[in-house]
């Protein structure tokens, strides 16, 4: 095979949520997420594009609307292009929106003239009647502009072969780098992209605008919140009743395929104690996370990403900004929140779409107090036996769960502007930031991309990091089971001292005990549950909800019981994975262990409550 020739560093550039992301996926077939809100992009993403022999090393910046900006997200986009090291500088803009994309073209262009238009979105242009004098655009800017469709591969390849041309031009004349404080005033560049939109864009005037149609209806005051409640409650009710069967299923194959693992360690010769050990510790945990977690997640995340390629997330902020408002912290916290709903962990990373220091710190603190999807199979479990009040599997039931569920959802986001507004009134004191979030057209969603992206970058992903972590604790709790202490075990010892303060709490000293081995992903703390409550760390097959029904049951468990588990599921220390990323985005152990205590000082207080109503009635 030839060996390929380095040609050049390309990068990308443009506003937010003009497709720069999709453009990096397609030419270098990488999968850095992509959505139909602004933010996605925080941090410089690097791929290498091979394109006729040669390779390039293209970076995606994140978007930013001027090279004036402050926000913390767009320093990096700002200080690489002031750098002056790429040989190329692929322009990305919205074609449905040129004149306000022109505003950033051109200051790049006060720069640099190594650049090349990207015209994406060419097909939502024309479905709005939008048309572009293309060669006009051309002599106005002094640059190539290529018309693309980045998300259909239209108009890639000429986007390539433009730029390979343009490197390696020697004769392009490139202006003297320029400071960012250098530039003439914002105003002149605003007044040059109103006069070459207005010679080169062509609207009909006569095409009703869709977008502003819905937006009166979903972003409104009467409707916006009951709507968007709606949605949460049905995405659930989708989640709840599709992945039912589906989990009944794998945990019969998984727990079916213990006897054959069984034989197999017999056959080799392993002792007793090990055969116990990998089969009823490790194999069966395993098993139990996997049937109770991909079902659910194979189903929620794309339905979640539909939502936000639809362009409806960036609707949600905007409907909750003014009550985020009153708790003294900024709506982009919502944004967040609903990446906290899939991983706490990328929630907190997503914080740094919020512009102000002090804002940031508290999104970054409450974000675990939304359940991730982690916690979701457990509170739906427990939900349906105790609070529905039934083991049957019906519509009603799935209805009532999913109801119930978002008022869950709903307890979680309520204290999170509990928590906002304490820590604005303590240790963060201050307004909050000006909010300012473009919401962004209606888009038709790509459904097979869909699947595939959320299967493959999200459900994937989040049941690795469980089994990674499931099959290692059932050993741990395997072994502390079955240590004897003089006539009882590590595990009914170390129980049976959390079990005093559990029940202050409105749980038990197992429960508890399985919350702090669960550390390291949320997902395994019901299993560990069970495995306690067999006494001998040994997780049988449980693939009803009616065995879990009378298992619960024969251990105390009451309705009571049932919220307090869900409501300190909810509101307890983050897992191990979320406090390194608090630990990493707030360079300081002080902010991660306020981040652990903070929502478990709720938890305690909220479960005592409960529970000291219920022994007062």
């Amino acid at each position: 095979m030839a060996e390929r020739i380095f040609a050049g560093k390309i990068a990308l550039a443009g506003n937010p949520n003009v497709g720069k992301s999709t453009v990096f996926n397609a030419l270098t077939h990488l999968h850095q997420h992509t959505g139909n809100w602004t933010g996605k992009t925080i941090t410089c993403a690097n791929g290498i594009v091979r394109w006729n022999g040669k390779t390039f090393c293209l970076v995606d910046l994140p978007g930013t609307y001027a090279l004036h900006s402050h926000a913390a997200e767009e320093d990096a986009a700002r200080e690489f292009l002031q750098s002056n090291t790429a040989d190329c500088i692929i322009i990305v803009v919205d074609a449905t929106c040129l004149e306000r994309n022109l505003i950033f073209t051109l200051q790049i262009l006060s720069m640099t003239q190594r650049a090349v238009l990207c015209l994406n979105l060419m097909d939502e242009a024309r479905k709005k009647s939008i048309s572009i004098d293309v060669p006009a655009l051309e002599k106005r800017l002094g640059i190539p502009v290529v018309p693309c469709t980045a998300a259909a591969g239209k108009g890639l390849d000429h986007l390539m072969e433009t730029v390979e041309t343009l490197v390696e031009n020697n004769s392009i004349k490139t202006a003297d780098q320029k400071n960012v404080t250098e530039f003439p005033p914002l105003s002149s560049f605003v007044h040059a992209a109103e006069q070459i939109a207005a010679e080169t864009v062509t609207v009909d005037a006569r095409i009703p605008d869709r977008d502003r149609r819905i937006d009166a209806i979903l972003t409104s005051r009467r409707y916006g919140i009951p709507i968007m409640l709606a949605l949460i409650a049905l995405v659930f009710f989708l989640t709840i009743t599709g992945a039912n069967v589906p989990s009944e299923w794998l945990s019969y194959l998984l727990f079916a395929c213990a006897q054959p693992l069984n034989d197999l360690i017999t056959w080799l010769g392993a002792p007793e104690w090990l055969r116990a050990m990998l089969i009823d510790g490790g194999w069966n945990v395993l098993a139990s996370v996997v049937s109770v977690m991909l079902p659910p997640m194979a189903i929620f995340f794309p339905l979640f990403t539909c939502l936000e390629d639809i362009g409806y997330l960036p609707r949600i902020a905007f409907n909750l900004d003014h009550v985020f408002c009153k708790a003294r912290t900024c709506g982009k916290q919502v944004l967040t929140l609903c990446m906290g709903l899939g991983c706490n962990a990328a929630g907190v990373v997503g914080c740094r779409i919020i512009d102000s220091e002090r804002d940031r710190m508290i999104a970054i603190l409450t974000n675990t107090m939304v359940p991730c999807n982690g916690r979701f199979p457990a509170i739906i479990s427990l939900i349906t036996l105790f609070i529905v009040g039934t083991t049957q599997s019906s519509a009603k039931t799935f209805l009532f769960a999913a109801i119930s569920l978002t008022c869950v959802v709903i307890v979680g986001v309520f204290m999170t502007l509990v928590a906002s507004w304490l820590l604005s009134k303590t240790i963060l004191k201050g307004m909050p930031s000006a909010f300012f979030l473009e919401l962004p057209p209606y888009r038709r969603p790509q459904v097979g991309k869909i699947i595939v992206r959320s299967l493959r970058d999200r459900t994937m992903f989040v049941l690795l990091r469980a089994v990674c972590v499931a099959a290692p604790a059932g050993l741990l709790i395997w072994c502390i089971g079955n240590i004897q202490v003089g006539s009882d075990t590590l595990l009914t010892i170390f129980a049976g001292a959390l079990d005093p303060f559990a029940r202050y709490i409105g749980l038990d000293g197992m429960i508890l005990l399985a919350f702090i081995l669960g550390f390291p992903a949320n997902e395994i703390v019901i299993p560990l549950v069970l495995m306690g409550y067999l006494s001998s760390g040994t997780l049988v097959e449980i693939n009803q909800l009616s065995d879990l029904a009378v298992l619960l049951a024969q251990n105390g468990w009451t309705s009571v019981t049932a919220v307090c588990f869900i409501l300190f599921s909810l509101f307890h220390w983050p897992c191990s994975t979320t406090c390194l990323t608090i630990r990493k985005e707030t360079g300081s152990t002080k902010w991660m262990l306020i981040g652990m205590i903070l929502p478990t000082l709720f938890g305690v207080t909220l479960c005592f409550i409960v529970h000291s109503i219920s022994v007062l009635l």
